[in-house]
């Protein structure tokens, strides 16, 4: 056997990891949009992806796909605006090894799409003791439910974002496969979707949904903060309800509010999940063989006194504290952030199938399954103000049930007066037909 000429083969290995390296996926990942217009009159998604050595720079107006035109928010009166906004990426994250870094009001992130991704809070927080912080997905969600049908909304500067995973940006459904790259966070590392490896380094393992280690603390009152640490009675929260908020009628301030409503109401119990406590961990991704930290949205099946389906689960996206260095100074952070001007020579890249418009996301949510009696299931779908038509069919092609469905809305059918066996649930819009197969046994 020859022995290998290290002079010959030291150019391909210069070549290979200096020219692959460069269309790595915090370059590629954007959905670009250079043509269509949509909310406001406005371009879509990501307009511009540039990129050196060092940054990747993303420039979106910050005005998802999926919003209809002329779209009116329910109980919000801010609208969606063009926020003209660049950011940089750093390339090479690193994590931190010095103090904690908080995730802090406005973006923290962006998804893929070109959209602001928020912490768990909202601007609120009780009394105004800077103590117990509200919980959007609770207050501005389940309570004032001023999100749209892909779990975003605009804040009072115009700016779109969402504080949980987009119900519309990936199938959340879909527990067959590892999800995709949702976002990158401002520390540089990448997001992922719900679903990942059951043994981080090993992509041959098998897929699992990712559990966050944040857990509902067992509290009868908001007295403790979750590191134990006990509060003046100046400082204490609102009594617990078990049911739901009650709000004073003068100033529509709480009195009392479930476990769950205050970002305070949670715990991280290390090895509790499969995640840290910014919401994520090391692995071996197929755009990362070599291994990275990744956040994961966090989601699960839940049953409560709203209606059963797949919700997002606490901290939602990136933890309380993120896990690498995130640099003030490249401008993605704070107040007047996301307008960065670059600096360097840079390379652009151009997504040629993600030029157009990002096709229809539709997912679909259909439980109990296998069921005894009622079959609920719920449309989600980034074409929102759509009516599609469901359809249930026997195995032998026979249609038993058809009508109208409205993305959001939570419907309810009588299988009880179905036979045992197979069933077919297709949902039908302009060109394509969604099926899902559903079981009855009595």
């Amino acid at each position: 056997m020859k022995p290998i000429n290290t002079l010959l083969l030291l150019p391909l290995l210069l070549f290979s990891n200096g020219v692959f390296s460069q269309l790595s996926s915090v370059i590629t990942c954007w959905q670009q949009n250079t043509t269509n217009l949509g909310f406001a009159n406005e371009l879509t998604n990501v307009q511009e992806v540039n990129y050196s050595d060092t940054y990747v720079y993303v420039k979106t107006e910050d005005i998802p796909s999926w919003i209809p035109v002329g779209y009116n928010w329910p109980n919000n009166p801010w609208f969606a605006e063009a926020m003209g906004y660049q950011f940089r990426i750093r390339r090479n994250p690193i994590p931190n090894v010095g103090p904690i870094t908080y995730t802090g009001y406005g973006h923290i992130g962006l998804w893929k799409n070109g959209c602001s991704i928020y912490n768990p809070k909202d601007a609120k927080h009780y009394q105004d003791s800077l103590t117990w912080f509200q919980n959007a997905w609770f207050w501005e969600h389940l309570i004032l439910e001023t999100f749209d049908p892909c779990i975003g909304h605009p804040n009072g500067s115009g700016e779109y974002h969402t504080h949980v995973s987009p119900s519309c940006l990936y199938d959340i459904t879909d527990s067959t496969q590892v999800s995709p790259i949702v976002g990158y966070s401002f520390d540089g590392y990448p997001i992922y979707g719900g679903y990942g490896y059951s043994d981080p380094m090993d992509t041959l393992s098998s897929i699992k949904r990712l559990k966050s280690s944040y857990r509902l603390r067992n509290i009868s009152a908001r007295t403790t903060l979750p590191d134990g640490t006990v509060l003046p009675a100046s400082l204490y929260g609102p009594p617990i309800d078990t049911n739901t908020a009650s709000l004073d009628p003068l100033n529509n301030t709480p009195i009392a509010a479930p476990l769950g409503a205050y970002m305070e109401d949670y715990e991280y119990v290390p090895g509790l999940g499969d995640l840290d406590e910014h919401n994520g961990r090391f692995c071996i991704t197929t755009e990362y063989p070599n291994g990275t930290y990744a956040y994961f949205t966090t989601i699960d099946w839940v049953t409560d006194r709203y209606n059963t389906s797949i919700k997002p689960v606490f901290p939602y996206v990136i933890g309380p504290t993120y896990y690498g260095e995130v640099y003030p100074t490249d401008g993605n952070t704070g107040p007047n952030s996301g307008f960065v001007v670059i600096d360097e020579p840079v390379t652009p890249y151009v997504n040629v199938v993600g030029l157009e418009e990002i096709e229809e996301t539709l997912n679909i949510e259909l439980f109990p399954n296998p069921t005894a009696g009622q079959l609920n299931f719920q449309l989600e779908s980034s074409h929102f103000n759509t009516t599609y038509v469901g359809t249930i069919y026997d195995k032998w092609g026979k249609i038993v049930e058809q009508g109208d469905i409205v993305p959001g809305k939570m419907y309810s059918y009588n299988a009880s007066v179905l036979a045992n066996g197979v069933y077919y649930l297709k949902i039908t819009t302009n060109d394509k037909v969604y099926t899902h197969k559903f079981v009855v046994s009595k």
